[in-house]
């Protein structure tokens, strides 16, 4: 980073740091040197995340993001623990029920994932904000995980999709809004990462067409080299937008 800091003394936040994409990167940035606060709703997933990197600079923080007592919680404990924040990766979310029509979609179900995949990421971006706005030196990165239903829905996945595009207006305001305070946002918007969550695509999964297909995946520690790369450039550049996918998937032509 241009103000010299090391990779000793850089401090990440990761939500949904339990399995996935946030494992990946967690792990990925641990390995770099990052000293890195494990974010989920389950502390066993999060000491599994921290014991496949041992003896490195982690904090398991059990945080469900859509309660703001909880996300106070977590930032408070990274103060006190790392004293600083320089990189919030924003990746907490879920699909919510997969495959039901917009007529048939519960209310309850609808909630959940608006409070998981949008409030908790605006409640997330909010605490980092303050903290980087108010420590010295000024500054940090945020990173919103946005997904390729950011730019192009599937079908029956309203609440999914609708959260994802409003990840881009979240993230487009955190970039304009940080510029005084030396705060950078960009999104990373991912296409089939091999995780559990994208098992169903390589058996199978609702085309736009009616058809069923298996689609490609990709590696995920492809994922998390990219969020490495973008956490890692000087606070003067910032990658806006990446679209990182599987080469195959059905996404440019997708409907």
């Amino acid at each position: 980073m241009d103000d010299q800091r090391t990779a000793e003394t850089r401090t990440a936040v990761v939500t949904g740091a339990g399995s996935g994409i946030g494992r990946a990167v967690a792990l990925e940035l641990l390995r770099a040197g990052w000293r890195v606060a494990l974010a989920g709703r389950r502390t066993e997933t999060l000491e599994e995340t921290a014991a496949l990197a041992p003896d490195t600079g982690s904090l398991a923080v059990r945080t469900d993001v859509s309660d703001p007592r909880d996300v106070a919680r977590l930032f408070a404990a990274v103060t006190d623990r790392f004293g600083r924040l320089d990189l919030l990766f924003n990746n907490a979310g879920t699909f919510g029920p997969g495959g039901v029509p917009v007529e048939e979609l519960a209310y309850d179900a609808w909630r959940h994932v608006v409070d998981t995949n949008l409030n908790g990421a605006f409640l997330c971006a909010q605490a980092a904000f303050r903290q980087m706005k108010e420590q010295d030196p000024i500054g940090g990165r945020i990173i919103n995980n946005g997904s390729i239903s950011a730019q192009t829905p599937r079908p029956h996945s309203i609440a999914y999709t609708a959260t994802k595009h409003a990840l881009t207006g979240l993230t487009k305001s955190l970039s304009l809004d940080g510029r005084p305070y030396r705060i950078a946002c960009g999104q990373i918007d991912i296409g089939n990462a091999a995780t559990d969550m994208t098992a169903r695509m390589q058996s199978g999964i609702l085309q736009a067409n009616g058809e069923l297909a298996a689609e490609p995946v990709m590696d995920v520690a492809d994922v998390a080299r990219t969020v490495r790369h973008m956490a890692e450039l000087p606070l003067e550049a910032n990658v806006q937008f990446a679209t990182v996918l599987a080469t195959n998937m059905p996404f440019v032509g997708r409907g």
